[in-house]
């Protein structure tokens, strides 16, 4: 018997008000039993609750251990200190077992998966999508392959407005210097070749407060109304920039971007939920996406795009996604749920996602806290040994930071920091990105690298341990980046 059929006593008690998707997260077993539990305090002074016997107290909730979760985790390569999670993500074991399940029952009758399975699944995990970020329907939630198929969708739509005479040449879609790189790359392919100019934000590194970045952007809108000559159709805000990696202050930034008339708002939270509080209606943008493969323990690829309603328009614009087929005109979320033939899988898993999250104190608030506190604590203990600093303040990093490394290693340009990048992961089993900042004109053995290392469940304090050691080597060593061959 199903745990849906075998709790329905217990389902049916609930108050009708709660929503579709908590009651749907509810058939989840773990689920189940935290909420029998508080709801059986609730009624302690009666012997039953629908024929479930009552406790006379609260029974301690077991969440995972450190040897479960290093055994959901065992497929990672264990020689390696993994402190990358930002780069792809990781994904339990156990999320892992339900996708190949879900695989499976395609190939055995791929027909009745089709018909009977693939499209209610993926509306649950809308479902289930929309609940966290606390959108205001789940028709507002697409999901995609990633975050850059979800900029594509938005930036077409954009080009759209320059070459049906919606916007005039020369108008401005508005983004970060420290964009993704692929992001920069469709700014252009879409924006740019259908006549829109592109004015960047630069921002400062390291960055020592929210108010430099706020102050900056006020500067580029600035610009890009040009004394009124010209209208910004499109901000490109990032909620966690990658590389350098800093928490941007989304929500000021769309208000301003709201006070000076920029037409629509694009957030792009790559590394959004699971990383950093996600509300897109306190947010406000128009248009929100985020990978879930990233924090939020998802196997690869699927991210979701939010496009906020407007009015009566329902679906946040004429947004279509880039691959056209069957389901063409009936909605950016039921179009994105079929693309033709391919997996669908990593879709359809955010149930047992969730089992697996709700297994951890606090759940994904929970997981969260802890993978901050201890990045920076991490993160503190680096520079320490180093001599060296963070590259922002603590409160404007979710669960990455940036490290700054050593002067004395030369790094001198981007070549380097790929060099450097693998030599530590060929001869010191580590792996962490590293970017290079330029030094400001008159700055003497000034900082050039710094390294963005993550946390996440799975890390031991031995992985930082084991980087710590292996920079304090190569400084002892005399190594310079200028040794190392292309």
């Amino acid at each position: 018997m199903s745990p849906k059929h075998y709790f329905s006593p217990f389902v049916s008690s609930l108050p009708s008000s709660l929503p579709s998707a908590y009651l749907s997260l509810s058939f989840s077993p773990f689920f189940l039993l935290h909420a029998m539990a508080s709801s059986s305090l609730k009624h302690h002074k009666s012997h039953s609750l629908n024929g479930f016997p009552t406790p006379a107290k609260r029974t301690k909730l077991s969440f995972i251990s450190d040897s479960e979760i290093q055994s959901e985790f065992s497929h990672h390569d264990q020689t390696i200190a993994r402190i990358n999670n930002g780069s792809f993500g990781s994904c339990p074991q156990s999320v892992i077992s339900a996708q190949q399940n879900l695989q499976l029952e395609f190939l055995r009758q791929p027909d009745n998966f089709y018909f009977n399975t693939l499209k209610p699944s993926i509306l649950h995990s809308r479902s289930l999508i929309k609940s966290l970020v606390n959108a205001h329907s789940v028709d507002e939630i697409s999901l995609v392959d990633n975050a850059t198929t979800a900029a594509a969708i938005v930036l077409q739509n954009c080009a759209w407005g320059f070459n049906e005479g919606r916007f005039s040449k020369g108008d401005v879609a508005v983004m970060l210097h420290y964009a993704y790189g692929a992001v920069k790359k469709s700014v252009q392919a879409y924006v740019t070749r259908a006549g829109g100019e592109v004015i960047e934000v630069h921002l400062p590194f390291p960055v020592a407060s929210k108010e430099e970045i706020v102050s900056e952007f006020r500067k580029a809108l600035a610009r890009g109304k040009e004394n009124g000559k010209k209208k910004v159709r499109l901000a490109v805000i990032d909620h966690v920039t990658s590389m350098p990696s800093v928490v941007i202050p989304v929500k000021e930034l769309v208000q301003i971007c709201r006070e000076e008339g920029v037409d629509q708002v694009f957030v792009d939270a790559a590394h959004g939920i699971g990383c950093v509080d996600v509300d897109v209606r306190d947010i406000g943008a128009d248009f929100y996406t985020s990978n879930l493969h990233k924090w939020f323990f998802c196997p690869p690829s699927v991210a979701f795009l939010y496009c906020r309603k407007r009015g009566e328009e329902g679906k946040g614009g004429d947004l279509h996604h880039p691959v056209v087929s069957h389901e063409y005109g009936n909605g950016l979320a039921v179009e994105s749920a079929w693309i033709g033939t391919r997996d669908y899988s990593a879709q359809l898993v955010v149930p047992a996602v969730l089992e697996f999250i709700n297994r951890f104190e606090g759940g994904i608030e929970g997981i969260k806290k802890r993978n901050h506190e201890k990045v920076v604590e991490m993160g503190e203990m680096l520079v320490k040994a180093w001599g060296t600093n963070l590259g922002s303040p603590p409160e404007m990093c979710g669960s990455m930071i940036m490290v700054g490394l050593p002067a004395c290693l030369g790094i001198s340009n981007d070549p380097d920091t790929l060099k450097l990048r693998s030599h530590l992961r060929e001869h010191f089993q580590v792996e962490v990105p590293i970017y290079f900042r330029a030094p400001v004109d008159g700055e003497v053995d000034s900082i050039t690298g710094y390294a963005r290392i993550s946390h996440q469940v799975y890390n031991k304090v031995e992985d930082y341990y084991r980087f710590r050691d292996a920079v304090n080597q190569l400084v002892s060593d005399g190594f310079t980046c200028a040794s190392l061959s292309n």
